[in-house]
Order: structure tokens, then C-alpha cells, then sequence
């Protein structure tokens, strides 16, 4: 039981800071500012990232029967290549409109359209951060020294090496049996 209160608080914690309490802004445009890193991505169990150093904008547009939220992210992870397994810088960025209406229950059915309960009064951002700075990642990850050729790589030599040497040749000579099968389709 204890260790199960102190994993929650230590989630809890590390994603409070993207909480959003909007009951007491008024109504208009309102800017937050993160700095993201990669406990934040640990609080998720996703480490598929070195290192993170990403810059996260948030305006949040209050009127009196909803809100809009608009994330706007840039930066850099570190990843490890898919040929090399080299680690490098992949630069990322990537935005988010979100629309918040209020219902009678919480529901995030809808990717753009978020309903939360009449009584709620902060909203948290942290899933849909998430989500759309792993999905700003390319699926492919390559190293760019690849691609420029200035990558020094021991894994870059040996597939040189084990790379075929020489280029097959299409043979243009045919099988007389086939060539007797093709005159029966042109001697209609």
C-alpha cells in the first residue's frame, strides 16, 4: 500500500506543474510557458529519448462558455539512430489546437474537443503534450552524418562491407520452351 501512495504522489507531482487552474482567469488570453525535460517523459514510463530540451508555449482563450488552448512546441531529443545506433539531435516541433467545452461529465473521446464537468476548475495539458511531442518525432531516425556522409561509424563499415559487390545483370537470353508458349499468344 505504501509504495503504491508514494509512485502515485511521485506522478502527481511531476505532472501538477501542467496544471491549468482557469476558474480564476478572466475571460481573454493568457500565455503559459513550460521548459520540458526528460522527467517528463519518465512520469509516462517512455524512455525512448537520451536526453530532451524542448520549449513548450501555451495560450489559453477564456470566454464565458468554453476555452481554447493552443500548444506550440520546438526543440530537440536526443535519439538513437535506427542504422548506427548512434545517438544524435533530432529536432522537433509540433502544435496542438484543443477546444474545452463543459458537460455534465468528463469526456475525451473527441482529439480536438475536450468536455470537462461543470465543477472542475484547473485543466491538466500533460497527455496532450505527450502525445504530440512523441508523435513529432520521425518513425525513421536517422543520423543527418549519414546522410552527409560524415558519420564515422564501426556499424557503418561493416554494412560497406557486407554491401554486394557487384550489380546482377538482367540476361536477356530466354528458355526456348517459353519462347514457343509466347508465339501461341501472338499467332492468334
Amino acid at each position: 500500500m505504501w509504495a503504491i501512495s508514494v509512485n502515485l504522489s511521485v506522478y502527481e507531482m511531476k505532472q501538477k506543474e501542467f496544471n491549468i487552474p482557469f476558474s480564476g482567469l478572466k475571460q481573454g488570453k493568457h500565455n503559459f510557458n513550460y521548459q520540458i525535460e526528460n522527467t517528463f517523459f519518465d512520469s509516462f514510463g517512455y524512455d525512448e529519448f537520451n536526453a530532451t530540451n524542448i520549449n513548450l508555449d501555451v495560450v489559453l482563450h477564456k470566454t464565458s462558455t468554453m476555452m481554447e488552448v493552443d500548444m506550440e512546441a520546438s526543440g530537440t531529443v536526443n535519439v538513437d539512430c535506427d542504422i548506427t545506433s548512434e545517438p544524435y539531435d533530432q529536432a522537433i516541433s509540433g502544435d496542438l489546437h484543443l477546444i474545452v467545452k463543459f458537460g455534465e461529465e468528463y469526456n475525451d473521446e473527441n482529439d480536438e474537443i475536450l468536455i470537462l464537468p461543470h465543477n472542475e476548475h484547473q485543466l491538466n495539458i500533460a497527455q496532450y503534450v505527450y502525445e504530440m511531442l512523441v508523435l513529432a518525432v520521425p518513425q525513421k531516425r536517422i543520423h543527418p552524418g549519414i546522410e552527409d556522409g560524415t558519420l564515422k561509424s564501426e556499424v557503418l563499415d561493416r554494412l560497406k562491407e557486407l554491401q554486394p559487390k557487384e550489380k546482377r545483370l538482367d540476361k536477356k537470353e530466354s528458355d526456348p520452351r517459353w519462347d514457343e508458349l509466347k508465339k501461341l499468344l501472338t499467332d492468334k
